[in-house]
């Protein structure tokens, strides 16, 4: 019995000295995570503003924004449009970038160095500028238009290719994406290459028949992380197009930033913001259903 006690004891005792390790993290989280979320969860109840003490209305907010917001609608459409063209062409484009900086070739450390460097800049206000500069009516790719005789447009300023600008620009740092594939595809192993080249199977072949299967948890990892980003696109939208022209880029991020900051329409921010988490998780849930039917796992019979 003492044996036994004197064991509980020392397991309680472990068990106090990991919580006290991670209490630092344990604190944070939940004053600086997990309140804020409760708080503006009870916000989104309320019309409030930060001038004045919040009221509760119920559900007035939800309502309106489902039912009397056409903002809330352009800014919806906007997003998901970025999220389907840009998550793909710029995971697509890091694959192929990772696949040919994982040949073996002479001074391949300097080739990574200078593609990865765009996405060490990140999305910051600094290249928002610069891109505006690029794309702007008299930037400098119209420059470069002109060269070959061709008069550019103002590609920012124009409701068909707005979005476009914002799309490249993201496709453009993909850096994170790609240092992720390198790494998975450095994991494969080489005898898959080598049955596959045994049995007579071109590089194409081999591609879809070896490398995506073995990439697939990386692909989905890569897919659900770029996802989430982008639907929470806010720096580039700001600073370059303003939401315009014609609300074109006006991301969902952008619309709940002025409701918040520019109207001080904090109940109905918060709602806007839960509303997001809701997209957010069902686009989630929705990628990973579908990822048993294409992602292969070595364990578990390949599933």
């Amino acid at each position: 019995m003492k044996t036994t006690a004197s064991k509980m004891e020392k397991q309680w005792f472990t068990s106090l000295q990991g919580y006290a390790f991670i209490s630092p993290w344990l604190i944070g989280f939940f004053l600086l995570t997990f309140w804020p979320m409760l708080q503006s969860l009870y916000f989104s109840f309320t019309d409030y503003s930060l001038l004045e003490a919040e009221k509760w209305i119920g559900l007035a907010n939800y309502k309106k924004i489902f039912l009397d917001d056409s903002s809330f609608t352009n800014s919806l459409k906007a997003t998901l449009l970025f999220v389907l063209i840009a998550v793909p062409v710029k995971l697509g484009g890091a694959l192929l970038i990772a696949i040919m900086l994982n040949m073996k070739l002479r001074g391949m450390f300097i080739y990574r160095t200078v593609i990865y460097f765009p996405s060490l800049i990140g999305a910051s206000v600094a290249v928002a500028i610069l891109w505006s500069n690029l794309f702007g009516k008299d930037g400098l790719i119209n420059q470069l238009l002109l060269q070959i005789g061709i008069e550019g447009k103002n590609w920012i300023g124009l409701p068909q290719t707005a979005l476009a600008t914002l799309i490249i620009l993201a496709v453009w740092q993909f850096g994170s994406s790609m240092v992720i594939f390198l790494a998975g595809l450095k994991q494969i192993p080489s005898e898959l290459y080598e049955a596959s080249a045994v049995d007579g199977a071109g590089k194409v072949r081999t591609f879809f028949s070896v490398t995506l299967p073995m990439l697939s948890p990386i692909i989905l990892f890569n897919l659900v992380l770029q996802t989430i980003g982008a639907f929470q696109m806010f720096t580039q939208a700001f600073i370059i197009t303003h939401g315009g022209p014609m609300e074109s880029t006006y991301m969902y991020a952008l619309y709940l930033f002025e409701k918040a900051f520019s109207r001080y329409q904090m109940g109905y921010a918060s709602a806007l913001a839960w509303i997001l988490l809701v997209i957010i998780s069902i686009v989630t849930l929705l990628i990973f259903a579908t990822s048993k039917k294409w992602v292969h796992y070595e364990t578990e019979g390949g599933k």
